[in-house]
């Protein structure tokens, strides 16, 4: 092993070995940015830079699993990025069901869809339900996964909007009452992450520093992490440093 390897080797375990295990946050959310910029810097085509980025989700998730993380969210098309041109949207989405299907065959992830599917081409949505569905049947434990596809943070809270609606208007209420009874855990109720716990750390790669419309409603709490390597070369020092800074925070959750 060369001295440098085995530095960073040293380095890696150091900071694995001081994590607080009670400090480990339950669900990370990531923003797997950078895929394009990768591609771009090294002189390849952006297909291959969201490939390289599609062969680093097992080995996060591995990495997220060994800490002691419960669940993982990972956004790997938004709704804006449909508006990209579309070829590389049909290879990304290629991209993105091999992954998936990968992801519902290992046997030790619980996967989740959560998106506007509706806004997907037929074929690609039904081959996500069933790759979900299928995943159902064979993990009945193990890391829980949501893959955020076709996901936006406006359309989200906007299709939660709707769905309770439509659920009071079956129930005969006015919208008069409906306005009157309205709770913020009634949105939550209907948001695609139904029953399932806000994120405790977002981490966004590539250097960007914004949250784009990322977990609007579910982030109000969370802890944010910027890291400035391209996705497709985040290594799990990197995921070790964001949970090391996650633990030495104060979590106030608005108080």
């Amino acid at each position: 092993m060369r001295p440098t390897n085995l530095l960073y080797t040293l380095y890696e375990r150091n900071l694995a070995r001081n994590l607080d295990p009670v400090r480990v946050p339950g669900h990370v959310a990531v923003m797997l940015d950078g895929n394009r910029r990768w591609a771009r810097s090294v002189g390849a085509p952006v297909a291959q830079g969201h490939r390289a980025g599609a062969d680093n989700i097992s080995a996060f998730l591995q990495w997220s699993a060994e800490a002691g993380v419960a669940r993982v969210t990972l956004w790997m098309l938004s709704t804006d990025n449909l508006e990209r041109d579309p070829d590389e949207i049909a290879d990304l989405m290629g991209i993105i069901l091999a992954v998936v299907d990968q992801l519902a065959d290992d046997g030790r992830w619980r996967l989740h869809v959560v998106g506007a599917l509706d806004l997907l081409p037929r074929e690609v949505s039904d081959r996500l339900s069933a790759a979900e569905a299928r995943n159902a049947l064979i993990v009945t434990e193990g890391l829980d996964v949501n893959v955020a596809i076709g996901y936006g943070g406006r359309h989200e809270i906007t299709d939660a909007v709707r769905s309770l609606l439509r659920e009071m208007s079956r129930k005969g209420i006015t919208m008069e009452e409906a306005a009157n009874v309205l709770s913020v855990d009634d949105i939550a109720d209907h948001l695609y992450t139904a029953g399932q716990p806000d994120p405790d750390l977002i981490i966004r790669t590539s250097g960007e520093q914004r949250m784009s419309g990322f977990l609007l409603w579910q982030s109000v709490h969370s802890e944010v992490y910027f890291c400035e390597t391209y996705w497709p070369d985040f290594r799990r020092v990197d995921f070790l440093r964001a949970l090391r800074d996650y633990g030495q925070r104060e979590r106030r959750l608005g108080r």
